[in-house]
């Protein structure tokens, strides 16, 4: 098999007085000009328009900068927006870990649709689902008399900004985690359940330290995606100005008034909080990357507590 290789790369690489053949690596031209063309792309389609954002923002001033995030409907988006996002994704925290739990470490009927089901939302456009909480819940909708006869606001309201957010978002700490749990198996939980452990002893010494970084990874992207959504959330609010506008959502209307200046201004601060969340992404990935590098192997039971681990013997 060697000699048919060799043979087929012309000899490169034998004990003769040829060039040894790297067959990792290519020319030096061949790498430069991938990296030109790398950097030409990002320079293009995601550095200039992220200088753009900002020179726009400030174009016409600090003061008019400022002003605009200060003012009343600016604040009013601002805080919907981390209000929702405080209260999705925690929301999808418990409901990630729940599932990935279920998926990963136990086989039961229904498995293979539960999966199904928290991909939807990666394949269904947000408008679309959207729609489906107006005909739900909207006043021609299906749950929509019972909710005006009982006083209970859904539609056009925060709840039904929450849920939309929630709909989009849940998919990712769960995507997240299940891979992760199928990789590291459950030797670990049955051998600490063999040991007289609960339930939560189990998930709060064993599985939780061992997902840590994963989760931590999913809720950053949860974060990020709660915090920009547009589609789904602008079926749902209604564009109330200082009630149900997100920021997303204040920045089309200030974009469409062709207020510039506050329109670039608010998406300045959508920005910053994206290159925030970009940043501790980065920094939980070099975390986790350097301490699978320098844990040593440990033995199955090592994270379990020292009054566990002596039954053990």
């Amino acid at each position: 098999m060697a000699g048919s290789v060799s043979a087929r790369l012309g000899g490169q690489g034998g004990a003769s007085g040829h060039h040894r053949f790297d067959a990792t690596g290519e020319a030096p031209w061949v790498r430069y000009t991938l990296i030109a063309v790398a950097v030409l792309f990002l320079t293009l389609f995601l550095f200039v328009p992220l200088a753009s954002v900002f020179y726009e923002a400030l174009r016409k001033g600090v003061q008019t900068y400022w002003e605009a995030l200060v003012e009343p409907d600016a604040l009013a988006a601002i805080q919907l927006t981390l209000t929702v996002a405080a209260i999705a994704v925690p929301l999808n925290v418990v409901f990630g870990v729940a599932a990935a739990w279920a998926i990963a470490k136990f086989d039961f009927r229904g498995k293979n649709l539960l999966i199904t089901l928290i991909d939807l939302p990666f394949s269904v456009s947000p408008v679309i689902s959207g729609l489906v909480y107006v005909l739900l819940f909207g006043a021609q909708g299906w749950l929509g008399p019972w909710l005006q006869a009982h006083d209970i606001k859904i539609m056009f309201a925060v709840p039904g900004i929450v849920l939309a957010t929630i709909f989009v978002t849940f998919p990712f700490v769960a995507r997240e985690l299940i891979p992760l749990m199928q990789a590291q198996g459950s030797e670990e939980e049955e051998a600490a359940i063999v040991l007289g452990a609960s339930g939560w002893q189990t998930f709060r010494h064993i599985t939780l330290p061992n997902i840590r970084w994963g989760l931590l990874y999913g809720v950053i992207l949860c974060n990020a995606r709660a915090m920009g959504e547009f589609g789904a959330v602008s079926v749902v609010s209604g564009h109330i100005r200082g009630l149900t506008n997100t920021m997303p959502l204040h920045v089309e209307i200030l974009y469409n008034e062709y207020n510039f200046a506050a329109a670039f201004a608010v998406a300045s601060l959508l920005t910053l909080l994206a290159l925030v969340t970009l940043g501790i992404k980065t920094l939980v990935e070099w975390r986790a990357r350097k301490e699978t590098e320098e844990a040593a192997p440990e033995r199955p039971l090592a994270s379990l507590p020292a009054s566990m681990q002596g039954q053990a013997s």
